[in-house]
């Protein structure tokens, strides 16, 4: 059986990084088809837009898609095309393991740190529904607000004031946190940890935790508990080996994904999987790291591991066991690896992001 993917190359260091995933999934004998499609802001000029129809059709036709990383400008420019391609495709599911392998360089290295964080994808903060200061709507919407606050003047006028609206339902509430039970029972997994801030805010999260309460009933096999945000970011911090699953609304999930990363090696081992009803879209959690463009210089392994996970969501389980193995094999013998897998990052025998992705392959064989 041959499976149609979409690969989508990105931008920056992205088409490198995708070039390296797609040799070491091809590398476990899994046949894949793939449609190669373009996006980011090299292709720009071209198209008029970082995220062409193309690929939205490609996916929606595929149903299943591995991206390398895409810039996203900070405080200008498009909004984030991976934000655009979630909620475009209905992905409400991030799933990002946070796992220790042996030969990362860790503060963490004597804990058995194997973390899954489950983050809504489509709503909270992320979800866009701005105001900005000094805008006509900005006006209205703060003196109806002040309104409602019974006379109490709770935002500062709207020549100074950006507001930002924070949607948490219950319906999208209830799946991410459904999903997080799901994958407990399907992998023996025995907790999962809701995350949230209902003490300070009582009708957003406090829906979040109120929902997450009620889907555990549902589950009496699995451990559930909870943890306000800022707290579990000490207790990440000082045991992370206590914890398991954890699911956030979008906004914690997205700062406490990079956080786990950190106790594992970093971003450069952290996959992700975005899932819907649908469709799944498979990347790395880093970034496009443009300054390293063309240079072979990045580690390969986050994006690898998200192909990794790409063949779990296929059921080709075998073949993901292998790839992780291969994976954790050329890290522990710390040979072929980039220079951030090295002891010394300056070491003269770090290699490049092809040659990492050969030796994976290699191990493969």
């Amino acid at each position: 059986m041959a499976y149609d993917i979409t690969l989508i190359n990105g931008d920056g260091t992205g088409p490198e990084l995708a070039a390296a995933a797609r040799k070491c999934v091809d590398a476990t004998g899994v046949k894949i088809n793939w449609d190669v499609q373009e996006a980011g802001v090299d292709i720009m000029g071209k198209t008029g837009t970082p995220l062409p129809e193309s690929v939205l059709e490609s996916v929606r036709r595929t149903k299943c898609a591995l991206k390398a990383p895409i810039t996203t400008p900070v405080g200008t420019g498009f909004r984030s095309i991976n934000v655009h391609l979630r909620q475009e495709l209905g992905l409400f599911a991030c799933i990002r393991p946070c796992k220790y392998y042996k030969g990362v360089r860790t503060l963490y290295s004597n804990l058995p740190v194997d973390l899954v964080l489950f983050r809504e994808n489509t709503e909270d903060l992320y979800a866009g529904i701005e105001f900005e200061k000094g805008a006509e709507n900005t006006a209205k919407l703060i003196d109806s607000i002040n309104s409602l606050a019974a006379g109490r003047k709770i935002l500062t006028p709207a020549s100074e004031t950006g507001v930002s609206i924070k949607p948490i339902s219950v319906s999208g509430s209830g799946r991410i946190v459904k999903a997080a039970f799901e994958y407990a029972r399907e992998n023996k997994r025995k907790k999962v940890t809701a995350v949230h801030k209902a003490n300070i805010m009582k009708h957003t999260d406090g829906l979040f935790l109120e929902v997450s309460r009620n889907v555990a009933k549902q589950y009496p096999d699995i451990g559930f508990e909870d943890r306000i945000v800022d707290n579990m970011c000490m207790q990440l911090v000082q045991k992370p080996e206590l914890y398991d699953i954890l699911v956030l609304p979008n906004l914690y999930g997205d700062i406490l994904s990079d956080l786990c990363a950190g106790l594992v090696g970093g971003l450069g081992v952290a996959p992700g999987a975005n899932i819907g009803p649908n469709g799944a879209v498979f990347e790395a959690t880093h970034g496009s790291a443009p300054k390293y463009k063309g240079l072979n210089k990045v580690n390969p392994t986050a994006v690898i591991l998200s192909g990794m996970l790409m063949l779990r969501h296929l059921k080709e389980d075998a073949a993901a066991d292998r790839l992780e193995q291969a994976v954790a094999a050329v890290i522990a013998e710390g040979k072929s690896v980039t220079y951030d897998l090295k002891a010394d990052r300056n070491d003269p025998s770090a290699v490049g992001t092809r040659e990492m992705a050969e030796a994976i392959c290699a191990k493969l064989r």
